[in-house]
């Protein structure tokens, strides 16, 4: 018998007088712990179809999946957008998120940047609230592999029908594909960007699912998380043919990893830990009825 899914319940999350657009599944965050959803380069709400529905029935969990400014119909960004721009989102925006949302304990589940900029995260401040994470199709440095996938990725969009599949998603289709591709084309941010230190500091769990078929990451991506997060345990399930979005791919196995995860880390189905700490209060979100 299927597990009945959640519906979604869109709000908004304000920074600064700007517009997030968010949505939670399942039961809030004062009602039990939360899975924290971090798209990738060219993802948002929408563009994670039931995967939060289905992670909040199977674990009993809360999930918020939110579109970073630029994408879905979130406020739009200037570009181009800075070579540290994942860095910014890990340290500047995504903590400023967790407080808006009163998020008390968490699993962050990032795909491919949005990975990284879990992987960040908890590689460069202590945050209570932050119990796990799950990185998917991520990155922690840039391969050359990886570069044909980007600059086809490119012609698509310049070319192809791609831009007009990714209008369907995005308010500021532009902003979205542009952010992303010119910063992973530039060569100066790949000689740049490696998070090796960040992850030699994470000290929570970490679970690590990788296709072995991703054209934009090879195995490598999962053998740097091992090597260097020895603060912490980590588990890896790497997926036979699978390319770069597993939890569509392959989801019953996603799934079930997430979920196993989940029950050994958070305690679903009781009130959420009162030793977390509390919002500050700065910022503002506003849920839907």
């Amino acid at each position: 018998m299927s597990l009945a899914l959640p519906e979604p319940r869109p709000c908004d999350i304000a920074l600064d007088g700007r517009r997030i657009e968010a949505a939670w599944w399942g039961p809030g965050p004062e009602a039990a712990p939360s899975v924290v959803m971090l798209h990738e380069g060219l993802g948002c709400v929408a563009l994670w179809r039931d995967v939060p529905a289905r992670i909040a029935a199977a674990t009993g969990l809360g999930v918020l999946a939110y579109s970073r400014f630029g994408y879905g119909r979130s406020d739009p960004v200037p570009l181009p957008r800075p070579l540290t721009y994942l860095h910014e989102e890990a340290l500047g925006v995504l903590p400023r998120v967790l407080e808006a949302a009163a998020i008390r304990r968490c699993i962050l589940f990032g795909h491919s940047d949005g990975a990284s900029i879990a992987a960040i995260h908890a590689g460069s401040r202590e945050d209570a609230r932050v119990r796990g994470l799950v990185l998917m199709a991520g990155h922690y440095m840039v391969e050359a592999a990886g570069m044909p996938a980007l600059l086809e990725t490119r012609r698509r969009y310049e070319e192809g029908d791609l831009r007009a599949r990714l209008a369907r998603h995005h308010a500021h289709v532009d902003v979205a594909f542009r952010g992303w591709s010119e910063a992973w084309t530039d060569p100066r941010f790949a000689a740049a960007f490696d998070l090796a230190g960040e992850l030699a500091r994470i000290r929570v769990p970490v679970l690590v699912v990788q296709g072995e078929a991703d054209p934009y990451g090879t195995l490598e991506q999962v053998r740097v998380v091992e090597r260097e997060a020895r603060r912490c345990p980590v588990e890896t399930l790497v997926l036979p043919g699978v390319g770069h979005a597993p939890h569509l791919e392959a989801p019953e196995a996603v799934l079930a990893a997430v979920r196993d995860f989940a029950a050994r880390l958070l305690h679903a189905g009781g009130p959420a830990d009162e030793k977390a700490p509390e919002p500050a209060g700065a910022v503002a979100v506003a849920r839907s009825a």
